[in-house]
């Protein structure tokens, strides 16, 4: 046995170095991290722990051969980078490198031999920074890789080869298919490896990014906070309330809503919807302080942040509530039951996705595999009233009352070890008891009977799935004499 967790919050996992000269045990809780390294040429010894947990002090670590990179947020809420000996056993060892910025967030550093290459957020977009190293290791100054995307979405593939001269990286946007490029270390050179392919349409032909226009929205939620809305349409779509308009949602788990193109939402865009995405707080677009303002007693912060984009997107002529489509899953689908629950009149119709709907009573069951470290996230109410009441007071499920709610598909798997079968199953019986029937707003349940949190995991399945949905959504915004 070389290690085994005792702490029910905390996972582990174990990663080998660029050089593969050390094997690494990751620990972390959604507060807290601790990594403890071994050589791999000796494997029966005993792991030397880089820095001992603190509880909220979050780190991960890059071995460079004679040194340590370690990224942390002691005294930088966003996270700053250090560097530390090899040797190091303490955080007393690190010698700061950046002190971190507020409002840009650093995710992780890539070291190899001829460069340090950072993964930034930067005013709610993807950053890469490339930082060139001395043949003795030490860093000269970097320089931010130029994009020519306002809106986009970059994802930085790890090399395994520490000599590395060149690294890859995905760019795409809201209306750029996913390209990989090559970036050299040595000459700054990039290259074009492959482009995704999108395929003719059979009326519009040949996909052109120039017929589709994206932008950034700030939207002004109820504390005075902004809150960007990022917007695709087709070019040259009457902007003045009559186009039906699909807003998506997630906001936990620092997670950011990444910014890409998908071919599902081609069907809406070339049938003239609008297509939103609400980056609320407690997702990660706006560094670790966006998390924060949507987590555990700001968490109402997410759903007055999501009616607000709503909102927003009728006052602006985007749409109009009886045009407006909401969509959220998981995490999101719990920002979807709990909009509802605030404002109906803002939607015509909502998607809630293997929703987290009856969070209370989840959270309260510590033997269900993910409670424990999802307190953190929500709060602990078997410990304390103050985050019982507050979880009470927002849960979509206890929540409901009689009102008039839009139209309602909550889609679910049987074997789905996340958000159980019973949460939507018990949150779509209530509605039906309390809400009044209404058959031009039905209030549906589709459940997968084999299937996991991810949905139908074949390709056919889920773009089988994938057009349910999308045809259920049109239906519901449909003109009277218009064909779905």
């Amino acid at each position: 046995m070389v290690h085994h967790e005792q702490d029910d919050r905390f996972w582990l996992g174990v990663e080998e170095s660029r050089d593969r000269a050390w094997a690494m045990i990751a620990l972390g809780s959604r507060t807290t991290s601790e990594y403890r390294i071994l050589p791999v040429s000796d494997p029966t010894g005993s792991p030397r722990t880089v820095s001992a947990r603190e509880e909220g002090l979050e780190y991960s670590i890059e071995l460079a051969q004679d040194r340590l990179f370690v990224v942390h947020n002691r005294e930088a809420t966003d996270f700053a980078l250090a560097q530390a000996p090899l040797t190091s056993t303490s955080s007393a060892d690190w010698v700061t490198l950046w002190p971190g910025e507020p409002g840009v967030r650093l995710h992780g550093v890539s070291a190899y031999a001829r460069a340090l290459v950072w993964s930034l957020r930067r005013e709610g977009l993807s950053a890469v920074h490339v930082q060139p190293r001395t043949s003795s290791g030490d860093l000269l100054p970097g320089v931010d890789l130029a994009f020519d995307e306002a809106l986009r979405e970059v994802v930085v593939s790890s090399s395994e080869d520490y000599d590395t001269d060149r690294i890859r990286y995905a760019f795409e946007s809201l209306v750029t298919p996913r390209r990989i490029e090559e970036y050299r270390l040595d000459t700054g050179e990039r290259r074009l490896l492959k482009q995704t392919p999108v395929l003719d349409h059979p009326e519009h032909g040949p996909y052109r990014a120039a017929d589709y226009v994206q932008r950034r929205e700030w939207v002004v939620a109820p504390d005075g906070t902004r809150i960007p809305l990022s917007i695709v349409h087709r070019a040259g779509l009457a902007l003045d309330g009559t186009a039906p308009c699909l807003l998506y949602g997630y906001g936990a788990y620092e997670l950011p809503v990444g910014l890409r193109m998908s071919i599902v939402r081609l069907s809406l865009l070339d049938r003239g919807f609008v297509y939103a995405i609400a980056h609320v707080r407690g997702g990660g677009e706006l560094g670790r302080s966006w998390y924060e303002g949507g987590r555990l007693a700001n968490k109402r912060n997410t759903f007055t942040d999501f009616i607000a984009c709503a909102r927003f997107l009728a006052d602006a002529g985007y749409t109009s509530p009886d045009l407006l489509v909401a969509e959220g899953g998981s995490a999101g689908g719990l920002l979807i039951g709990a909009a509802i629950n605030l404002a109906p009149d803002a939607f015509r119709a909502v998607h809630a996705a293997v929703p987290f709907v009856d969070a209370l009573t989840t959270i309260l069951k510590p033997e269900l595999p993910l409670t424990v470290s999802e307190w953190d996230e929500w709060g602990n109410p078997l410990e304390d009233p103050v985050v019982y009441a507050y979880l009470k007071s927002y849960s979509p499920y206890e929540n409901v009352v009689p009102q008039k709610y839009p139209s309602i598909l909550v889609t679910t798997s049987l074997n789905d070890t996340r958000v159980e079968v019973t949460e939507p199953a018990k949150w779509v019986a209530k509605l039906r008891r309390i809400v009044p029937a209404d058959p031009e707003r039905p209030i549906l349940l589709k459940t997968e009977l084999v299937a996991g949190h991810g949905g139908a995991s074949g390709r056919y399945d889920a773009w089988r799935d994938a057009a349910f949905e999308v045809a259920w959504m049109i239906s519901q915004v449909a003109r009277p004499d218009e064909s779905t």
